[in-house]
C-alpha cells in the first residue's frame, strides 16, 4: 500500500468517521448539557485520530508505531466513556452497540499496523532515503512503513 499522507491511511479515515459519529451523538439533549463528559469523549475521539496523523507525520516507524499506541489507548478511553453516558442514560445500549463495536475494529486494525512495523524491520522514511520520493509539490511519499 502506498501510503503518501495520513490521510491515506483506513485507520485514520475510519477514526474521522467515528469522531463525526461521536460529535453526533454527543449533541443529543442529554448527553449536551454534561459538559465534562461531552468534552472528554469529544477530546478523546480526535486524540484517536490526531494521534494517527501525527505518528505518521514524524517519519520514523518507532515514533509511528509510538503514537499508534496512544490512539489505541484512545479507542479505548471513548468505549469506557460511551459506558458513563449509558449509565446515566444519556444514550441507550444499543445506540452506542454499533459505535463500541466500530471501536474495537478500530482498535484492532491499529494493533495489526502497530504489529506489522515491528516486524517490517523498516525504520521509516526519514532514515531511509530509497523509499522516498519528493513529489512536485514537496510532499514524502512512502510504501507502506
Amino acid at each position: 500500500m502506498l501510503a503518501k499522507c495520513f490521510e491515506d491511511l483506513d485507520i485514520w479515515k475510519e477514526a474521522r468517521r467515528l469522531t463525526k459519529e461521536i460529535y453526533r451523538l454527543t449533541s443529543g439533549p442529554k448527553f449536551s448539557k454534561d459538559f465534562s463528559l461531552r468534552g472528554q469523549v469529544q477530546s478523546a475521539a480526535v486524540s484517536v485520530m490526531s494521534n494517527i496523523a501525527e505518528g505518521f507525520e514524524r517519519g520514523g516507524n518507532q515514533e509511528f508505531g509510538q503514537f499508534l499506541y496512544i490512539a489505541k489507548g484512545s479507542c479505548g478511553e471513548v468505549r469506557s466513556q460511551l459506558y458513563v453516558a449509558v449509565d446515566q442514560g444519556y444514550v441507550s445500549a444499543k445506540e452506542s452497540e454499533e459505535l463500541m463495536n466500530s471501536l474495537k475494529r478500530l482498535s484492532s486494525m491499529i494493533g495489526s499496523l502497530i504489529n506489522y512495523l515491528k516486524r517490517s524491520g523498516m525504520k521509516g522514511a526519514k532514515y531511509n532515503s530509497s523509499n522516498r520520493s519528493t513529489t512536485s509539490n514537496g510532499s514524502i511519499s512512502t510504501e507502506m512503513r
